[in-house]
């Protein structure tokens, strides 16, 4: 675990609430904007109703029907007319003090209507800035925690993992936290309080419809929550899919030179359709049953406002309801209506919002490598390099030893070789120097502390790592040497440049050392790359300089510039190399040969060459090979000789 950050936060950022600290203030505020819209809302329908029941009942009335409209919806009932003006609508009322007629009140209550849409117009669009404020900030937090994480999760469980899921739920996932946060939350919000405050205004205007408004909305909603439980499992399994597809994808692109080079293009099509069309099933059945959804909704919706309509007008038809508060309750209806109606897109993003944090979960609550929490290494003085290791034994899960009984010693300053074929061991020795896995059993002491006791940024921070396959960055050469190092001297920087014998290759190049380099350094050979590599490592300064098979793309003339620049620095820090070629470690202090884990002979170049074993073998096999290619050389190179 990073020693910058407690247990308590790392969990702390595992939960949403967690992520919102800093963030609630303003999801409050889009809360109380938004109340305050639904409130001055509330006031259009009994403006509605005062203008009809007031300035609108009072003015001459014209048929507005043709005749025959009469036969098949019949006049009011006498009296509702008489009724309506005889109790003045609070439009009367202000009209009455103003001097204003008919038509100047009809005139106020469209400038109320204005002033009533424009202020709750006003609150929304504040409460979906805030909303989207708070959003931003909370998924950024969480996008930020998630890659954090993984920065810290231990290489067996990265070993295991598919860089194409993690990928989509770092992208994707996040990506649906984040909608279902700026949008569904507060819709959630909105249709709670339309319900619970619209409830009792209806009740109040008339208890009877009321009971009819509300009459399906409990279909409505059970069908939203049935609606919710289907949709959680389809879209688990819709994620699911995706995050094979983006695998495959990420796969190919990584591997295209490969693809290329054996023609598997065709193979490649049909994984990534096979992968494809997995997605696309899953995905046409969320779309079918979101259809099928919508439909039934759409249903008991129009089914829902065609009864109040109904019912009220023959309430109006008797005197028992007048026109205007039927036109108040038609809208206070709709109020309710559209927002339960969109319930179902709330829980359905929901749903896709509850998968996809449960997906990140899944990562975040993967332990992270362990280190010492609070360990005082400012206290520990910087490593020398000596290195002891005695009895080392180490296995992967599920595989045999990958060591068996390795001891050695290096004092500071010393070169140890490692030879030996693939898979014994070499690698997996350097792995567990450098913390990446915690040995079984066994010992290995670096300065005399053992190294499990050192925290892992403690022990990583003196070693310097060169890889066969070394990654570089999308940036530019000098970026890629100075990483981590920004304060590094021109001079420093072509120094270590120079040992590692790319210093000319360099400045060859267009922009010398600001030429951008392609994603994973594309654009330079294997060599270049690996003398980057070298020189980022060599300027560092580590005490303890591991090379695994790092030259192992260069020609024998660089190779021997490079090992002349290491050798001059002999003595100045302790150095690992992992070699296939023995050329590359003539010069090692002491040379392991390892098969199967374990150590088969030991010494210096000059003993083992002189007993029987893997190691004079080997010597001798490459030495007959440089000679013969020494032969064919001189033999082209001579007149008429071989082309």
């Amino acid at each position: 675990m990073n020693a910058h950050r407690s247990p308590h936060e790392g969990h702390d950022q595992q939960t949403l609430w967690g992520l919102s600290a800093g963030q609630r203030a303003r999801y409050l505020a889009a809360l109380a904007a938004m109340a305050a819209g639904i409130a001055l809302s509330f006031g259009v329908p009994l403006v509605t109703r005062a203008a009809i029941d007031g300035p609108l009942a009072s003015l001459p009335r014209a048929p507005l029907a043709p005749p025959y409209a009469t036969e098949l919806w019949p006049a009011p009932a006498p009296g509702l007319l008489e009724l309506a003006l005889e109790r003045r609508t609070f439009l009367q009322e202000v009209g009455a003090r103003l001097g204003l007629d008919a038509g100047g009140q009809l005139w106020l209550a469209g400038a109320l209507l204005l002033a009533l849409a424009g202020a709750s117009g006003l609150c929304f669009y504040l409460r979906g800035r805030l909303a989207a404020l708070a959003s931003e900030g909370l998924v950024r937090r969480l996008r930020q925690a998630v890659h954090d994480h993984l920065n810290h999760l231990p290489t067996p469980w990265l070993d295991a993992a598919d860089t194409g899921d993690l990928v989509q739920r770092c992208t994707s996932d996040v990506e649906t936290v984040r909608t279902f946060l700026a949008t569904q939350v507060i819709e959630i919000g909105r249709a709670a309080l339309l319900v619970g405050l619209v409830t009792p205004v209806i009740f109040h205007l008339d208890f009877e419809l009321a009971c009819v408004a509300l009459a399906l909305l409990p279909v409505l909603v059970t069908s939203a929550f049935l609606f919710f439980r289907h949709i959680k499992a389809l879209f688990q399994r819709m994620d699911e899919a995706e995050g094979r597809m983006t695998t495959v994808l990420q796969e190919n692109l990584t591997a295209i030179r490969v693809v290329r080079a054996f023609g598997r293009q065709e193979h490649e099509r049909e994984k990534f359709a096979a992968a494809n069309a997995e997605f696309r099933d899953h995905h046409v059945r969320f779309i079918r049953l979101l259809g099928r959804f919508w439909s039934s909704s759409d249903v008991l919706t129009m089914s829902q406002l065609g009864l109040v309509l109904v019912v009220g007008a023959w309430r109006v038809r008797e005197g028992a309801l007048s026109l205007g508060t039927l036109a108040a309750f038609l809208e206070y209806e709709a109020l309710i209506i559209w927002p339960v109606r969109q319930l179902g897109r709330v829980l359905a993003e929901a749903g896709k919002a509850v998968v996809s944090m449960r997906r990140l979960r899944e990562v975040l609550d993967v332990a992270e490598e362990s280190d010492l929490e609070g360990a005082a290494t400012a206290a520990l003085p910087a490593l020398r390099g000596a290195l002891e290791v005695r009895d080392l034994g180490f296995g992967f899960a599920g595989g045999a030893a990958a060591l068996d009984g390795i001891s050695f010693r290096l004092d500071p300053g010393q070169t140890l070789a490692l030879i030996g074929p693939p898979g014994a061991g070499k690698t997996t020795l350097v792995q567990l120097l450098l913390r990446l896995y915690d040995y079984e059993r066994g010992s290995i002491r670096l300065d005399g502390h053992e190294l499990r006791e050192l925290p892992r940024r403690f022990v990583r921070r003196h070693f310097g790592v060169v890889l066969q396959e070394p990654f570089l960055y999308s940036r530019s050469v000098r970026a890629n040497l100075v990483l981590g190092m920004p304060d590094v001297t021109e001079e420093t920087l072509c120094e270590s440049t120079r040992a590692a014998a790319v210093h000319e290759a360099i400045l060859e190049f267009p922009g010398g050392y600001e030429t951008e380099i392609g994603e994973r350094g594309v654009t330079l050979s294997g060599g270049q790359r690996q003398r980057i590599a070298l020189a980022r490592a060599l300027l560092k300064d580590p005490p303890i300089l591991v090379l695994d098979d790092a030259l192992s793309a260069v020609d024998t003339e660089t190779e021997s510039r490079i090992l002349e620049a290491l050798a001059a620095r002999r003595g100045t820090r302790t150095t690992i190399i992992v070699a296939h070629r023995l050329s590359s470690v003539l010069h090692a202090d002491l040379t392991l040969v390892l098969e199967r884990g374990r150590i088969v002979q030991a010494g210096h170049h000059a003993d083992l060459i002189r007993a029987e074993g893997p190691y004079r073998r080997l010597w001798e096999i490459q030495g007959a090979l440089e000679a013969e290619i020494e032969r064919d050389l001189q033999t082209a190179a001579e007149p008429g000789g071989r082309a």
